[in-house]
């Protein structure tokens, strides 16, 4: 099985250029659900052809919804930590911020999964204290409550990227549907785009917690189309975690990886459709 997959699907070819680059990475067609039925409720990935690349505007691409992952993609996960290192209170950070920030994230991801495929979910203000709490011990840092509860506190108001504000608004101002759809609790979406003040430019926040089970189960991706009543051909799905984009494609959207730090695609069955470095080349995909 895992040979068959192998020879089926080709990596997609990264493309060069400057960061916003637009131009499609992969071309999919039909594959078997390598899960069977043990995890994964995709089954079948739909064809996407290079649409964008002699067309620009998006003429074949009727998009009219875009929805965006909201940790990593529109809102700065390193921030918290960051902000912290930089306070006089907890100069014991200032070394390490980065590692600390960094297991933070992969372990509130990790988390996440496991939490999924064993059927034992929680919110995901939960996992992200988990998370932190394994990184803070694995920093050396789990003696200071004080530090655990300002970077907890300081999650609730994460930074926007810079040019996610003009990005959003353009797509309203073109008369698109913009959504978040995120494992994050209704609570934690609301104080992150409350503090980023872009709540003018989304018009709903969903959260996995209307289903119950994190992503990349397809009941998440399913939220969309109940919200909007669009088929999944009209939608384009923005994420920063590989993983992510490339199961949303497998689900049947078209999608975009924001991937600002360069990193390898993930080896699963399905691959994004676009890659760019930032947010500014949405509008362009979106065919506006």
């Amino acid at each position: 099985m895992l040979l068959s997959l192998m020879n089926k699907y080709k990596r997609p070819r990264i493309c060069a250029g400057a960061p916003g680059s637009v131009h499609s990475v992969s071309s999919l067609h039909a594959a078997v659900n390598p899960f069977g039925n043990s995890f994964s409720v995709f089954s079948v990935t739909a064809r996407r052809d290079t649409l964008l690349l002699n067309n620009p505007k998006g003429k074949y691409m009727p998009i009219t919804t875009c929805v965006f992952d909201a940790y990593g993609t529109l809102f700065d996960v390193t921030a918290a930590a960051r902000q912290a290192a930089s306070e006089p209170d907890f100069a014991a950070l200032k070394s390490d911020w980065p590692q600390v920030a960094e297991y933070w994230r992969q372990k509130q991801l990790s988390y996440s999964w496991l939490r999924a495929v064993t059927r034992a979910h929680d919110d995901f203000w939960q996992v992200t204290q988990d998370g932190l709490d394994w990184a803070l011990e694995k920093t050396g840092h789990d003696g200071d409550p004080t530090l655990r509860e300002r970077l907890l506190a300081l999650y609730w108001e994460l930074q926007a990227y810079p040019e996610v504000p003009a990005m959003l608004q353009t797509l309203k101002d073109a008369g698109l549907n913009t959504a978040i759809l995120s494992n994050g609790s209704p609570a934690m979406l609301k104080g992150a785009v409350e503090s980023a003040g872009i709540g003018g430019t989304l018009d709903v926040l969903l959260s996995v917690e209307t289903v119950g089970v994190f992503k990349p189960d397809a009941r998440v991706y399913d939220l969309v189309g109940q919200q909007f009543g669009c088929t999944k051909d009209e939608v384009l799905f923005v994420s920063s975690n590989g993983w992510d984009a490339g199961a949303a494609t497998g689900y049947g959207f078209t999608t975009a990886w924001v991937n600002r730090n360069s990193d390898p695609v993930d080896r699963l069955p399905w691959t994004p459709v676009h890659v760019l470095k930032q947010l500014d080349g949405i509008p362009q995909l979106a065919g506006v």
